[in-house]
């Protein structure tokens, strides 16, 4: 899909539902609003106990479905998402350059904004501009909203505005990969995510999501209103965090020829409108564009199993 047609389908179709807001593009850019975050965590790696269990449990949406069963063997998972400095550390050692960097494909008939390098940022729609996103030029990683929008100050914060072949150079480069869906979801499902909401029995929020009506007001329940640093919500059973909510996560399961699975859900997903911060929660995103809510997570493949694993 030419990356021209994904942005007239994404407030539609693609990431159907995640929020934004005129208000959420600014306060995007800033971080906690009332949270304060522990220390930040070291990058480590969760054993993921494999076995059998049910995809697209508690299905929603007709794409979750229908429950399958599905059986996989252990791995070892990032405990959180891949940061700014960590991304940065990467173009510094390679001089990688983000397809977002780079001048996008040539479309008939396509405005002159969309021949600049640039990447597609969510907005509020009103009775002018009915999408629900826009192509800015200059938008990339360092610069996740645009001109006048950076990353100083928060190397901590998941790198945005990844595309799927960004996501893998970056795995290759590590000596990592990117989990499949299955690998995702087991983690997820057997971590202990809400299969509904991210909230406690209490109703306390436990991860990085909208609260309040989308798209008329965010409340930041949860502290934030724009991305979250890694490592700020508790673990999971398994030692990982931010699985759920924050940012949504590249998988390497495809879709079809022109898309990739991505899962989590991310800071703009709201309980009205969304709702895709739940382990059965799946959405497709074109290869080639990235967005300011889609980041990275990993998984060692080469890493024996713990001692203690009959896995």
């Amino acid at each position: 899909m030419a990356i021209r047609a994904a942005l007239l389908v994404l407030g539609a179709t693609l990431l159907a539902g995640c929020s934004a807001a005129g208000e959420d593009d600014a306060i995007s850019e800033t971080a906690a609003t009332t949270r304060t975050c522990p220390p930040p965590p070291a990058q480590a790696w969760a054993w993921v106990p494999g076995g059998r269990f049910t995809m697209g449990e508690d299905a929603r949406l007709s794409e979750e479905g229908p429950p399958r069963e599905v059986e996989l063997a252990g791995f070892w998972m990032a405990t959180r998402e891949v940061t700014n400095a960590e991304f940065a550390a990467f173009v510094a050692a390679t001089g990688y350059r983000t397809l977002a960097e780079r001048d996008p494909p040539a479309l008939e008939g396509a405005p002159p904004e969309m021949l600049l390098p640039g990447s597609a940022v969510f907005t509020v729609p009103d009775a002018n501009n009915p999408s629900w996103w826009r192509w800015v030029p200059g938008a990339n990683w360092r610069n996740p909203s645009g001109p006048g929008s950076n990353i100083e100050g928060r190397d901590r914060e998941p790198v945005v505005q990844i595309a799927y072949d960004d996501a893998l150079a970056y795995a290759r480069w590590a000596g990592k990969s990117l989990p499949t869906e299955e690998q995702w979801e087991l983690a997820a499902a057997t971590g202990g995510a809400n299969r509904r909401e991210p909230v406690t029995a209490e109703g306390e929020p436990t991860a990085n999501y909208w609260q309040g009506v989308f798209p008329a007001r965010n409340l930041a329940l949860d502290g934030f209103r724009g991305r979250a640093p890694t490592g700020c919500f508790p673990a999971d059973r398994h030692g990982i965090h931010d699985l759920i909510g924050n940012v949504w996560e590249w998988t390497g399961s495809a879709r079809n020829a022109e898309a990739n699975v991505i899962k989590g859900g991310s800071f703009l997903c709201a309980s009205n409108y969304c709702a895709r911060y739940r382990p059965a929660a799946r959405q497709f995103q074109e290869r080639g564009l990235g967005t300011d809510h889609i980041g990275i997570r990993l998984i060692d493949t080469e890493r024996s199993p713990p001692v203690s694993s009959a896995d």
